[in-house]
């Protein structure tokens, strides 16, 4: 009885790991893209429990340095009105973000929100959640 051995090398791919990595990666990216916060500076916030169910389009930020941005541009504190007027201009029920560090001088923010009263804008007090 003669047997012969088969030596035969099986050069099929299987793509099931890949597919596995390439959901795990998308999966991954899309947590990531929740996480992101899409308003202007990073600043330390107050505690409040309320929630307001608006979305403002502009974000204005004042730092624990005294610095003030709309969006991601540092504006100079002069220039703040005409800034938020300008990138509010067009919006039926302008509204704005306001980020205020716990740091700032309460006065500051009272002058941020008599600029917005005069220019008819309302504006919304970003806190952390308790």
């Amino acid at each position: 009885m003669s047997l012969k051995t088969r030596n035969k090398v099986d050069v099929t791919f299987n793509m099931s790991s890949l597919t596995d990595i390439v959901f795990l990666l998308l999966i991954f990216f899309i947590i990531l893209s929740t996480l992101v916060n899409p308003y202007g500076e990073k600043v330390d916030l107050p505690n409040s429990d309320g929630r307001t169910g608006t979305s403002p389009t502009v974000s204005v930020t004042i730092k624990k340095d005294l610095t003030y941005y709309i969006g991601d541009k540092q504006i100079s504190h002069d220039a703040v009105e005409q800034e938020l007027v300008a990138q509010l201009k067009g919006e039926n029920n302008p509204q704005a973000l306001l980020y205020v560090d716990e740091m700032v001088p309460t006065g500051l923010t009272i002058n941020l929100f008599a600029i917005a009263r005069k220019n008819n804008i309302e504006m919304v007090v970003a806190t952390e959640p308790q």
